[in-house]
């Protein structure tokens, strides 16, 4: 339908998550219809990242230097378990955690065959050992996978003598009750407290 340079663009595009054929375009268009320098901008701000960016030594969290700014200035006692970097994102937006994080890569999934030796366990348990770590916190999604990840290293951390906390599952914020599955209400009513 386009020239080949064009229709080669769009492909890349499409290969982004949530990207349709549609939006795609869009962006193809985009890319076209602005000024070389700007494509070049945006070409050289993805060449930087890719050689740049990696990751963190300590947790796994993407970063310019060996050790993320996270690590370097956190209190290490408190470990913060999520599945991939971008999670520590969404968990940096709390602003009241003042721990590290640790990232697992993952989950354990028999489904997609992907066991405890596939994601960083055993870097957790490491860091735990020479870190003098006091609690960690599982904040893994709350699905079957991640519920059995966090149970996982739980069983494994328990001897450790380390405090081992789960993220708290309920009804959200501004949601309706109507609307909650049975899981979801059940959790609520187990982890409710006291006003």
């Amino acid at each position: 339908m386009f020239d080949e340079p064009i229709e080669k663009l769009i492909e890349y595009f499409r290969q982004l998550p949530g990207v349709g054929k549609k939006t795609a375009q869009r962006y193809a268009f985009y890319i076209i219809e602005n000024s070389k320098e700007k494509a070049e901008n945006f070409a050289n701000a993805i060449k930087e990242v890719k050689d740049k960016v990696k990751l963190c030594t300590v947790c796994g969290n993407y970063s310019t230097t060996d050790i993320c700014p996270i690590c370097q200035k956190r209190n290490r006692k408190v470990v913060c378990v999520v599945q991939e970097p971008k999670d520590i994102i969404s968990m940096e937006k709390v602003k009241s955690f003042d721990g590290v994080y640790h990232v697992l890569f993952g989950t354990i999934s028999p489904l997609e065959n992907r066991g405890p030796n596939d994601i960083k366990i055993k870097e957790l348990l490491a860091r735990v050992g020479k870190d003098g770590v006091e609690e960690v916190i599982m904040a893994t999604n709350p699905d079957v996978e991640g519920d059995a990840t966090a149970m996982y290293i739980s069983k494994l951390l328990k001897p450790l003598g380390v405090k081992v906390t789960r993220l708290a599952q309920g009804i959200a914020m501004g949601s309706d009750i109507e609307f909650a599955d049975e899981v979801t209400l059940e959790r609520a009513l187990e982890q409710r407290k006291e006003i």
